[in-house]
């Protein structure tokens, strides 16, 4: 690939509740937007319009090519129940062959 984009990415996002991180990963997976999506408990502690907050939410690592972040961002947007959702694509530097192949073809258009 010769964008300044990675070949291959993990998009962190963070959700409300089980119910919507479950919702969002199944459509991401069932567009092909993503290979895998892992879900994850977390306690966040952010700033937000002049208050810090300290809540419970679900962290989504998804993982995709980085020809797909364009759309991708697009998607999770639209599926997003916050009004400035955290979307940040972090490159990865290497991995193992078979499963960088088997990202490939799950998250090829």
């Amino acid at each position: 690939m010769h964008s300044p984009m990675s070949e291959y990415i993990v998009v962190l996002t963070t959700c409300p509740d089980e119910a919507s991180a479950a919702r969002i990963a199944g459509e991401l997976l069932e567009s092909r937007l993503a290979a895998c999506v892992s879900r994850q408990p977390v306690r966040s502690t952010y700033r937000w319009q002049g208050r810090i907050e300290d809540e419970p939410e679900v962290l989504l690592l998804i993982k995709t090519l980085g020809t797909r972040f364009a759309d991708l961002e697009m998607r999770l947007k639209s599926l997003h129940p916050y009004d400035v959702p955290e979307i940040i694509a972090l490159p990865v530097a290497a991995g193992s062959a078979a499963y960088l192949s088997w990202l490939s073809a799950e998250a090829a258009p």
